[in-house]
């Protein structure tokens, strides 16, 4: 079964987290952020991932992203989903945002060659949808696309440029290496 009860379980617990307990929107756009997760997990579909790994692809913000009210933990997601699946959602959570953004992103970077194949197909997924959205948004806005991030067009970009790079010296036989290089090129146009 493709659409099983699990993946469809996934994708409720992740509407509720982004949508129903805080109404959770892409940052700077009037589009509902649980159009990501949902977006990851289609791509981890079409990359031929497991049901586990595309699970942790709807599931892979919850952590980091929970409201403080609901907040999610990896105890949680394990009872819900299993261990497999509460360790690749670990595996790609960032730290708190209480940690500087350079910190976070550099600290981020250094697990890569850590990852799985399961986390490293996870992480491109989340950087394919990622990547791919602020590409587009770029390609429609110019550079008034950076305005809504606080750090800058510079270090924005090339931290993406620095992930893709990581996620492509790690893995050769990576279903998504074509898609991230695409963008990698993309981000370079940039400038």
């Amino acid at each position: 079964m493709l659409y099983s009860p699990r993946i469809r379980a996934a994708l409720a617990f992740a509407l509720k987290v982004h949508e129903t307990d805080q109404k959770q929107k892409r940052r700077g756009k009037d589009v509902p952020y649980i159009v990501h997760p949902a977006a990851v997990g289609m791509i981890l579909s079409r990359a031929g991932a497991d049901e586990d790994t595309v699970i942790a692809g709807l599931l892979h913000d919850t952590i980091e992203d929970s409201a403080p009210d609901y907040r999610v933990t990896r105890p949680m997601i394990e009872d819900l989903f299993g261990a497999r699946v509460a360790d690749l959602v670990t595996s790609v959570t960032e730290a708190p945002k209480s940690v500087p953004w350079e910190s976070r992103k550099e600290e981020a970077l250094a697990h890569i060659a850590e990852y799985s194949h399961e986390s490293l197909l996870l992480k491109s997924a989340d950087t394919v949808s990622n990547a791919g959205d602020l590409v587009d948004d770029w390609k429609r806005e110019g550079d008034r696309t950076f305005a809504r991030f606080a750090i800058g067009k510079e270090r924005f970009v090339g931290n993406y440029r620095r992930v893709i790079a990581a996620l492509l010296a790690v893995w050769d036989g990576n279903p998504l290496a074509e898609d991230l290089r695409a963008l990698g090129e993309e981000l370079g146009k940039m400038g």
